[in-house]
């Protein structure tokens, strides 16, 4: 039986910090294998069409490498050979070519797995889906609105649920994407899936692989998680490709009784813990850092208030009047611990960052408000925006607007 270690929630919290990357000084001049280290380290961007900011698979490579250039990002999902794919993993996410083949398994789940309007346009318009199957191999890539004018099947559609009143052959489109036998060969500029076959954007070498076992990809899967959360209970480990409990308790067994894993107690934590057993532990980390509300060290809430103490919400879909932080708000990673949360805006008409509110933490430090006010200046050149304006709302927004210099 593998002995229990004992970490304090600092040095839990250093560990988990490193292991996403965040302790580490950014580059000068960030390049394809500066972003290549990232990902390989996090392991999954997760994707939202939000954009009041910036798209949120964006965001955490400037928490982690600082102004980069998005053509690195671009090239790396769109031009040969691919090093970054889409697919369900957490969410809507890129994942590395080979993690893609860990999630076969999820593909051939389709007809169970799919949410409804996916699964029933099969039963419901079988020639649809075998339409778009044959348009798109005979002329992909394609966005939804293409196959549609291509196909001249623009259903009525309906219009009660804002954001999913797809059309039959949108549903196709996204049946033969949660079953993998499409892709998305990039995006256009209103960020609508170019859809393609599989086997023509994935690298050939993983595209023939043959599907490894659902037992072998789930642990295969759990090793990844585990490596890019440094520390984590069994729950976040599971939570990282959204598995379920069963296999993922069964990879995390197996894990311990090779070594990879070492089952921790972290004080103060409500449940055992698992270390990942080559995971950096810090004895300081001097971390910067604005977290998109998607960011895979947040995006657990139950963790992230364990790891930090505070309690992170997205309020997005939360009516403006009930909301307590803002609308997109951003956590600001300081040293070890959050600090702060900005609810951001990029007003691109004015040319400005707008910091619609600024909100301390309890624990915040006095030198919170110019560490802040550099981060948000260097995001603001990063989008190409020519300063930082901050409204009053929020305990922080005095202190943080006289630490911006455009309003010092």
């Amino acid at each position: 039986m593998a002995t229990r270690e004992t970490m304090t929630a600092a040095q839990a919290r250093r560990t988990a910090i490193a292991a996403q990357g965040l302790a580490a000084a950014r580059p000068a001049a960030p390049t394809a294998r500066h972003l290549q280290r990232v990902v390989d380290a996090v392991g999954v961007l997760q994707i939202d069409s939000i954009q009041v900011l910036a798209r949120s698979h964006t965001l955490p490579l400037f928490s982690r490498l600082g102004p980069y250039d998005p053509e690195l990002l671009r090239r790396a999902a769109e031009e040969r050979p691919r090093r970054l794919v889409e697919y369900w993993a957490h969410e809507a996410s890129f994942v590395v070519p080979a993690t893609h083949r860990l999630l076969r398994w999820r593909m051939a789940r389709a007809a169970s797995d799919a949410w409804g309007s996916v699964r029933s346009v099969v039963s419901e318009h079988p020639g649809v889906v075998e339409a778009v199957r044959a348009e798109v191999t005979a002329g992909g890539p394609m966005t939804a609105r293409e196959l549609e004018a291509a196909l001249a099947h623009d259903a009525p559609r309906a219009r009660d649920h804002w954001g999913w009143n797809w059309s039959a052959v949108k549903r196709a489109c996204e049946h033969l994407f949660f079953t993998g036998e499409l892709t998305a060969a990039g995006r256009t500029a209103s960020f609508e899936r170019r859809y393609d076959l599989a086997e023509r954007v994935l690298p050939p070498e993983v595209a023939s692989a043959p599907d490894p076992s659902e037992a072998d990809a789930v642990r295969a899967l759990v090793a990844l998680s585990a490596r890019a959360l440094g520390v984590a209970d069994e729950t976040s480990l599971r939570d990282y490709f959204r598995l379920r409990p069963g296999p993922s308790r069964a990879a995390v067994a197996e894990l311990v009784e090779d070594g990879a894993l070492v089952p921790v107690d972290v004080r103060g934590w409500a449940r055992p813990a698992y270390r990942w057993s080559t995971a950096p532990r810090p004895r300081r980390v001097e971390a910067r850092a604005l977290l998109s509300p998607f960011d895979s060290l947040v995006w657990h809430r139950p963790r992230t208030e364990e790891l930090f103490g505070a309690r992170v919400r997205l309020e997005v879909y939360t009516p403006a009047a009930q909301r307590v932080h803002g609308y997109y708000v951003l956590p600001f990673l300081l040293g070890d611990a959050l600090v702060a949360r900005v609810d951001l805006k990029a007003d691109r008409t004015r040319g400005v960052l707008v910091v619609l509110a600024a909100h301390a933490e309890p624990q915040a430090p006095p030198e919170t408000a110019p560490e802040l006010a550099a981060e948000l200046g260097e995001l603001a050149r990063w989008l190409g925006l020519g300063g930082v304006e901050v409204a009053p709302r929020g305990d922080l927004a005095a202190r943080l607007r006289g630490a911006v210099p455009q309003n010092a």
